[in-house]
């Protein structure tokens, strides 16, 4: 039976309402799953602003997608432990853990701290925070008599460690560090205490893994530094003084150059590089050095070197150099070669390395260029005595010509009566204990000296004089060298050495960084070679303090 037109109207309507809410309740849906992917696609890009960095870093199974973008995450590898760790952390050096800024999965890792130190000195020298020990005053020199005493901030440093993967096993980075050591002309203490940034390091390095295959190009601690493991950069077991100068004995310079470095899973290094050139001289002949007459100088002028001598070019220099500063003749590299062992014996893991340096040395006599090669051997060896507590470090290193590569900077070379270049023989030796006494305490003490061979000729004249040449002639006059004010010293020196102890103690570690203060005492003796008059002496003792704070 049909149904009525109304009743079929009625049903038309409910069916219409009943799509429209049907229809309502989809769009709500719809609307809700939009909004719920859009939560989701924040949430997921607020993950992997904080995961993928790390990831980057990380880089370790084939096939990671790259990241691009910006984000903040954790720097990636393995953290350093032992003595490594303890030295990264008061050099302020950036260490896997440590927080970074990503950049399309470049790594940005900061580093450094802000000091304020101290120190006193018991013989004047007129120097901050790193001293000269190679001229540590005899008594002749009236301001050696006074005391020194001074506040610095200038070693504080800052640092930037940038790192990326190329590919899961191919790395690059690059590292610049600074600190505020320089002093322009203008420089002085006497109102703003004004001092230039300077330069320490700047490099890139590239690695490969598959390999063990290592590349450096840059400035940084140079090859013939000790190292605490392995033979890569800012592995340096450099001691924990506040000294800048570090201690007599230990074998250093900063300089530019190119390393290339094989290892052998991690465990046997081998490495060579080929670093920037300069030479150090001893001058002389000295004042008062001659004619002698019956062992007595005269009142006659000097014993003089050939007029044809050129070994430096003098101030003003070249360009983008200190026009005050001289600049040595030198045409080849200074070449070192170094191998290291890591292996792990009785739970303690040992680093022991051999090196060897090749110098050539360049001038001119006579109007003819002259070379002279030397070169010098050593070692060192870092051993734990007692896990994770008491470590025990010694290096040394002897040869012609290394001066310039101890800390006393004693001289490379002298020159015979003829105006030749002569390499002067020395040995460097440094020791030292590292007690990590609680997680925040260290305490250290070292000891070390540097030791110069004389090499030196003397000519008879026709009226029977004697004129003395080189270094450590016996016939240099050290008569003056304990009367105030005099200048008839020439104390050519032929020993530093020094003991040294101190501390550091982590006072504050949290979310803000950290705080340090440490103490160090040295005791310091600097012996010249015997002369007329006999041995010159010199010694200083130093107090020296220190508050860090570490804010990466």
């Amino acid at each position: 039976m049909a149904l009525p037109a109304s009743a079929r109207a009625d049903d038309t309507a409910d069916e219409i309402r009943a799509l429209k809410a049907q229809l309502k309740r989809l769009e709500a849906k719809v609307n809700e799953q939009a909004r719920s992917q859009k939560e989701t696609q924040v949430q997921i890009r607020a993950v992997s602003s904080k995961t993928a960095p790390a990831a980057a870093a990380a880089a370790a199974s084939p096939g990671m997608p790259s990241y691009s973008g910006i984000g903040v995450g954790s720097l990636g590898g393995v953290a350093p432990t032992g003595f490594a760790a303890r030295e990264a952390a008061i050099r302020g050096l950036p260490v896997p853990g440590a927080p970074s800024l990503y950049i399309n999965g470049v790594s940005i890792t900061p580093g450094g701290f802000l000091a304020l130190e101290g120190l006193f000195r018991d013989r004047f020298i007129g120097a901050d925070i790193a001293t000269p020990f190679n001229n540590i005053p005899y008594s002749n020199v009236r301001t050696g008599n006074a005391n020194e005493f001074r506040f610095t901030s200038r070693q504080s440093r800052l640092n930037l460690l940038t790192k990326a993967d190329i590919n899961p096993t191919t790395h690059i980075a690059g590292f610049l560090e600074i600190d505020f050591l320089s002093a322009a002309q203008t420089a002085n203490s006497n109102e703003s205490n004004s001092f230039n940034p300077r330069m320490r390091q700047l490099y890139m390095t590239l690695d490969q893994d598959d390999f063990g295959a290592h590349f450096f190009a840059g400035q940084a601690w140079s090859f013939a530094t000790p190292y605490s493991n392995g033979l890569l950069a800012r592995s340096e077991a450099l001691p924990l003084t506040i000294e800048h100068q570090l201690v007599p004995g230990f074998v250093w310079t900063r300089q530019p150059g190119l390393r290339v470095i094989k290892d052998w899973d991690k465990t046997l290094w081998a490495g060579l590089a080929v670093e920037s050139p300069q030479t150090t001289f001893s001058g002389g002949p000295f004042p008062g050095a001659g004619p002698y007459v019956g062992g007595l100088p005269t009142a006659t002028a000097a014993a003089a070197l050939p007029s044809t001598l050129v070994f430096n070019q003098l101030p003003p220099g070249g360009s983008l150099f200190n026009s005050l500063n001289a600049v040595s003749l030198n045409h080849f590299p200074d070449v070192i070669g170094k191998v290291a062992w890591d292996p792990t014996i009785a739970d303690r893991h040992i680093h022991f390395e051999a090196i060897g340096i090749f110098r050539d040395f360049y001038s001119q006599v006579n109007n003819h260029n002259q070379d002279v090669a030397s070169g010098a051997f050593g070692g060192s060896l870092l051993v734990p005595i007692i896990p994770k507590q008491l470590e025990f470090q010694f290096s040394g290193l002897t040869g012609r010509g290394i001066g310039r590569y101890g800390t006393s900077q004693l001289p490379d070379v002298t020159f015979n009566s003829s105006g030749y270049i002569t390499p002067l023989q020395e040995t460097m030796l440094f020791g030292g204990l590292i007690w990590h006494a609680m997680p925040e305490l260290d305490l250290y003490t070292y000891a070390g000296e540097e030791i110069t061979n004389a090499s030196y000729n003397t000519v008879t004249t026709a009226g029977g004089g004697k004129l003395a040449y080189g270094y450590g002639n016996p016939l240099y006059t050290n008569a003056g060298c304990t009367i105030a004010g005099s200048t008839v010293c020439v104390g050519n020196v032929a020993l530093v050495r020094q003991i040294t102890g101190g501390f550091w103690d982590k006072i504050y570690q949290g979310d803000f960084g950290q705080l340090r203060v440490g103490m160090q005492y040295s005791f310091t003796q600097k012996y010249s070679f015997p002369g007329i008059g006999g041995t010159a002496k010199a010694q200083e003792n130093i107090v020296m303090g220190s508050i860090r704070y570490y804010p990466f």
